[in-house]
Parts: structure tokens; sequence; C-alpha cells
């Protein structure tokens, strides 16, 4: 039995998933990025292997991806991090058609094939506006924990505008509107919905096909969740693994290049 590893290496956080011959995932590694990358995509797959039970001599190929996958020193070789999400979200969910990937620094949409590939692809081009670091911005000027944003956000049954498109003046917005006595939850179902607005337009850019598949650490968010669900009209693929969904991807890819490097001569050649 042989394994493979994909290491997403985020601005805030870095995953690693260990997955089987069957592309199953075997385990799961995840830490904070911090200042020292090299060292985060290190111990995410150290935690990974740790999980697992798997040796490293065990893990036949590693693929790098995410803004550092040029730091996971350790790997074979990288892929962008479009293409990881792509190909994770369409092996987890086969009808996904359409990705929308939301993480601390950028919101991608991914229009792809049923094999993963992908066809079109958008990013946000508004400093991180529609981005998990808006969300972090409104956390620091309200001081409630990051967390919990989401289900404060869902308590309101009315929200303030955020007409703001650059995270620098988020926090004067936020604190402008609370200074006008409104409710912090109006506000945060205000900065919840904005970051909706952006994403959707995104998606509109490439196209919004088949089922739509909700990536990255943003999806650990509830309140996100279920206000992209109501602007879009349907009911978004999200799981427990979403989060880990580059990983997927890169381990996926990872997984390929072993397959390939066992098939006969001729078989690479038909293919």
């Amino acid at each position: 039995m042989a394994y493979a590893a994909g290491v997403d290496v985020g601005s805030t956080q870095t995953k690693a998933i260990i997955i089987d011959e069957q592309r199953r995932i075997v385990s799961r590694g995840l830490v904070d990025t911090g200042s020292n990358v090299v060292t985060a995509a290190e111990k995410a797959f150290q935690a990974g292997l740790a999980n697992s039970g798997v040796s490293e001599e065990e893990v036949a190929y590693v693929v790098g991806t995410g803004y550092g996958r040029y730091k996971v020193t350790f790997g074979n070789t990288q892929v962008t991090e479009i293409s990881c999400h792509a190909r994770g979200a369409a092996h987890m969910f086969p009808g996904t058609r359409t990705v929308l990937d939301m993480g601390g620094q950028d919101t991608k949409a991914i229009r792809v094939q049923p094999s993963g590939e992908v066809l079109d692809f958008s990013m946000n081009d508004k400093c991180a506006a529609g981005t998990g670091r808006f969300l972090q911005a409104a956390a620091l000027a309200l001081e409630i924990p990051l967390g919990e944003l989401g289900l404060y956000a869902l308590r309101a049954d009315r929200s303030v505008p955020i007409t703001t498109t650059c995270t620098v003046f988020a926090e004067s917005e936020v604190l402008s509107w609370l200074g006008k006595g409104k409710k912090i939850e109006e506000i945060l179902l205000g900065v919840h919905r904005s970051i909706a607005t952006r994403s959707i337009a995104l998606l509109r850019r490439v196209g919004i096909e088949g089922e739509v598949t909700f990536t990255g650490g943003v999806t650990r968010n509830r309140g996100m969740v279920e206000v992209l669900d109501e602007a879009l009209g349907l009911k978004m693929n999200v799981s427990e693994d979403s989060h880990f969904m580059g990983a997927l991807g890169a381990a996926i890819f990872a997984m390929d290049r072993v397959r390939s490097s066992r098939a006969p001569a001729g078989a690479k050649e038909a293919a």
C-alpha cells in the first residue's frame, strides 16, 4: 500500500491530507501558518503522519499547494490552489460544476468539468473585502472571537449596509455603525451579506452551473454558509473537510503521479 499527501500552505492556516491508493482520506493535519512558512508546512505534514500511523517512507509522493506551495521543501512538486480546490471539490462532490473558494486573503470562483479540470476562474480584485480577512477586521473592531461572528450574524432580523471595498477601512465603517446605535448582530449580518454579494459577483463571471461547492477556511463560519445559500437561492455543498479541500486536491494529484509511475510504458503512451 502506497500513500500520497497534499500540503496546502494558506495565509492563515496550513493543512495536510494523506490519502491511500483508493483516494480515501487517511488523516489530516492542521496548524497555524505563522511567520515561518517552511516550518508550518513541515508541522502540518508531520501532524498528518502522526494522526495516521503511516510512516514518512510510505508516502510515495507529496504535492504542495496554496500561496506558500514553493515552501513545501520536502514536496515533489507544486500545483496551484485553483486546480487543487477544483479537483478536491469534484472528488468529494461529483456533481460539482462551480467552486467558491474563500480563504484568508482571496476568494476564487472556479468553473470545473466533471473530472475536476478547471474551465474558467475569477479572483477578487478589491483588496480583501470579500475574504476571511474582512471578517477578521470586523472581529477585531467589535472585540468578538472570529469563530463566533457567524452565530452573531444569524441572530439579526435585518442588516446595515457595508459599502467599503477595502479591509483597511472596514474597521472604521463597523465602528461608525456602532456609534450610530446599530446592534452588533445587524452590523455583522451586513458584513456577511457584503461578502456574499462580492462572492456571487465572482461566481457570475465564470457562470453558476450545476452544484456549487464551497471550500476554504471560511466554510467553518455557519453564518457565511447560510447567507450565501440565501443569496444564491440554493444549498451549496459543504462538508467538515471543506477547509481541507485544497490539500485533498493536492493529495489526489500526488496519487495520480504514483499510479502513473507504476503504469506499464504502453499504458502510459495510450493514456
